[in-house]
C-alpha cells in the first residue's frame, strides 16, 4: 500500500479524487445491446443470456425460483444466522421507522393544500451473486420499501452455474415477505424488472448494488423505471491520529479491499508513527485472510495512506473525495466529524467499525459512492414513496389570487395561461 505525503505530492492526492468512471463506453455499448434484445424478445432473450453466462441448466429449472427451494433454505442456514438475522432486521426496521414522512394538509383563506405520500407499487431488488453472497443486501433494500408500504417487491440475483442460489439470500427474502424471486443476474436481469418480460411483470424502481454491467444497465433504463443509484467500486476513507490502533485501522482497510479487486481502501493520518504500524499490520494481516489475493490487488491498484501535517488538511481532503464510508479514529472524533460536509456514513471512534454498519448498525448500508455523496444520500424509506401535490381553490380563494398569476403569465409570455385564469374572472 503505498503513501503520500500531501505536502510533498498534493497533486497525487488531487488525482484521486477522480473516482473511477462508474461505467465505460465498452461495458455500456455491450449492455446496450442486451437490453434492445431483452425488451424484444422477453423470456426467451433472458433464459439466453443466464444460460451463457451463468446456469447451463436455466430451461430445464425455470427463472422463478420455486417455494420448494425457499423452504429448504431456511433447512440448511444455521440457527446463528438466523439469530443475527432477526437482529439485523430488528435494529434496520426500526432506524427505517423514524424515516416514515406523513402526508399534511393546509388550508388557507379558501385554498386547500395537500402533500401526499404514496408508497410505489412494485419494485425490483438486485442482489449481486457471483464472488460472494450478500443477504444483507436483501434486508437493506427490502425492510425500507416495506416500512413505505411498497405491497410488490420482487428480487432477481444471479445463481451458481448449477442454478443455486445462496441459502441465506433465499432465507434473508422470506423473512422481508419476498416471494416472487428470478434466479438472473446482470444486465438482462436489469431489463427484465425495467421492460417486463412474458413471466416477469415490470416494476415502477429498482434498486441494489452490481457489477459494471448492472450499473450501466440502471444507467441505461433509467426513465423507464427509476432506480436508487448508479453504484460504482465501494470506497472507505479511515481518518486516524496517532491515538488509532494500527491494527485496527489495517482489519479496517483489508475490510474494505476485500470486497473485490476495484475497492479503494484509504487512510488520512498526520502520525508518521502510526504509517509504519499500518503498513505492519498489513503485512500481517494479509498473509491469514481467506481472500488474500482480492486483498493484496485491491490495496496495491487503490489503496493509499496520505501523511498530512494537520488534521485540517484531512477534513478538507474528505469534503474533496466525499467517500461512501468515513471512519473516524482520532481522540475527539466528533469534532472532526463535525466538520466533514460530503460523505454516505460516518463511523466514530474505535468501536464502531464500518463492518456493523454494514450489517447490524440499523442505518442503510446503500450508499453514495464514487463521489456522489456531494449530491445524494443513503437509501431510504423516502427512495420508495412518491409525493403528490393536491391544489383545491374555493371562488373566494381564486379571487384573491387570481390576478397575480395573471400578471406572472404575461411576464412569460405565456398567453394562454393568462386567459386560462382571466375568463374564470369573468365568470366569477
Amino acid at each position: 500500500m503505498r503513501t503520500i505525503d500531501f505536502s510533498r505530492e498534493p497533486r497525487a492526492v488531487l488525482e484521486l479524487m477522480r473516482w473511477q468512471t462508474l461505467v465505460s463506453p465498452e461495458i455500456e455499448q455491450r449492455v446496450q445491446q442486451i437490453l434492445r434484445t431483452v425488451e424484444a424478445e422477453g423470456d426467451e432473450a433472458v433464459t439466453t443470456y443466464t444460460r451463457e453466462l451463468d446456469c447451463k441448466f436455466i430451461d430445464s429449472l425455470g427463472l422463478r425460483v420455486t417455494e420448494r427451494e425457499e423452504k429448504a433454505a431456511y433447512k440448511s442456514v444455521s440457527k446463528d444466522f438466523m439469530r443475527a438475522m432477526k437482529v439485523a432486521s430488528a435494529n434496520i426496521t426500526a432506524y427505517h421507522k423514524k424515516q416514515l414522512p406523513k402526508s399534511w394538509k393546509l388550508n388557507a383563506r379558501g385554498v386547500m393544500l395537500e402533500h401526499r405520500v404514496i408508497p410505489l407499487r412494485r419494485i425490483g431488488i438486485y442482489v449481486p451473486g457471483g464472488k460472494a453472497a450478500y443477504p444483507s443486501t436483501v434486508l437493506m433494500n427490502a425492510v425500507p420499501a416495506r416500512i413505505a408500504g411498497v405491497k410488490e417487491v420482487v428480487m432477481t440475483t444471479p445463481c451458481s452455474r448449477e442454478g443455486k442460489i445462496s441459502p441465506e439470500v433465499l432465507v434473508a427474502a422470506g423473512e422481508c415477505g419476498i416471494t416472487e424471486i428470478y434466479r438472473i443476474g446482470g444486465a438482462q436481469a436489469i431489463g427484465a424488472l425495467a421492460f417486463g418480460t412474458e413471466s416477469i411483470l415490470r416494476v415502477d424502481k429498482i434498486t441494489g448494488p452490481g457489477n459494471a454491467y448492472v450499473a450501466a444497465a440502471k444507467k441505461l433504463v433509467y426513465g423507464r423505471v427509476g432506480i436508487d443509484v448508479i453504484a460504482g467500486p465501494t470506497e472507505v476513507v479511515i481518518v486516524a491520529d496517532e491515538s488509532a490502533h494500527p491494527s485496527f485501522v489495517a482489519a479496517d482497510l483489508i475490510a474494505q479491499a476485500e470486497h473485490d479487486e476495484n475497492a479503494v481502501p484509504i487512510c488520512i493520518t498526520d502520525s508518521n508513527l502510526l504509517v509504519e504500524g499500518i503498513q505492519a499490520e498489513l503485512r500481517r494481516q494479509v498473509e491469514g485472510s481467506p481472500r488474500k489475493m482480492v486483498v493484496l490487488s485491491s490495496l496495491r491498484r487503490h489503496g493509499v495512506i496520505i501523511l498530512v501535517g494537520r488534521l485540517k488538511d484531512a477534513v478538507n481532503i474528505v469534503n474533496e473525495l466525499a467517500p461512501e464510508h468515513l471512519q473516524v479514529l482520532t481522540r475527539k472524533p466528533e469534532r472532526f466529524a463535525g466538520k466533514v460536509t460530503t460523505a454516505g456514513a460516518i463511523f466514530l471512534g474505535p468501536w464502531s467499525p464500518e463492518a456493523l454498519g454494514d450489517y447490524v448498525a440499523g442505518p442503510n448500508h446503500t450508499l453514495p459512492t464514487s463521489g456522489t455523496a456531494r449530491f445524494s444520500s443513503a437509501l431510504s424509506v423516502s427512495d420508495f414513496l412518491r409525493f403528490t401535490n393536491i391544489i383545491r381553490f374555493s371562488k373566494s380563494g381564486f379571487a384573491r389570487l387570481v390576478r397575480h398569476a395573471e400578471v406572472l403569465a404575461e411576464a412569460e409570455g405565456l398567453v394562454g395561461h393568462a386567459a386560462s385564469v382571466r375568463i374564470r374572472n369573468e365568470e366569477r
